[in-house]
């Protein structure tokens, strides 16, 4: 029988996160399904979480594709994780509009075919849809810009 050696690493990954979540949110009052405790909503992610590494783990087991990794990108990681500190660090010093656009930008950077200029049209468009979502419809309370 063949295995699908990254199927299997990422049911197991789910698994692993989706189970930490549920155990998590048992420290939270769940409350009911009409009147949703703190715990409730982590809960239910964590376990449809957990169900879909399952399934990915026993696809992996019954599949008969043997497919092996290839090289990690490291340069995508480095940007996409550089995006995600940007943000958290400079969000409220920067404001939400220049954060989002450069966070953008170097998630965008992340792909190998990107045009700089096709970079910065696609940080556009995600900095206003993110503003309009975030600050004009969910009201978010944060700074637009931070001088």
């Amino acid at each position: 029988m063949r295995r699908s050696f990254p199927d299997l690493l990422a049911g197991g990954i789910f698994v692993l996160i989706g189970g930490l979540f549920v155990v998590g949110s048992l420290g939270y009052d769940r409350g009911t399904p009409l009147r949703m405790g703190p715990g409730y909503f982590p809960l239910l992610i964590g376990a449809v979480v957990v169900v879909l590494g399952l399934a990915i783990v026993v696809k992996g087991l019954i599949a008969a594709d043997d497919i092996t990794f290839g090289p990690v990108p490291w340069r995508a990681v480095l940007l996409i994780l550089s995006a995600v500190v940007f943000f958290g660090v400079f969000v409220r010093r920067l404001g939400f509009v220049p954060t989002s656009m450069v966070t953008a930008m170097l998630a965008t950077l992340a792909a190998r075919r990107v045009r700089p200029l096709a970079a910065l049209a696609v940080s556009a468009g995600l900095t206003v849809a993110a503003t309009l979502i975030f600050v004009v419809g969910l009201q978010l309370r944060v700074p637009l810009w931070g001088w």
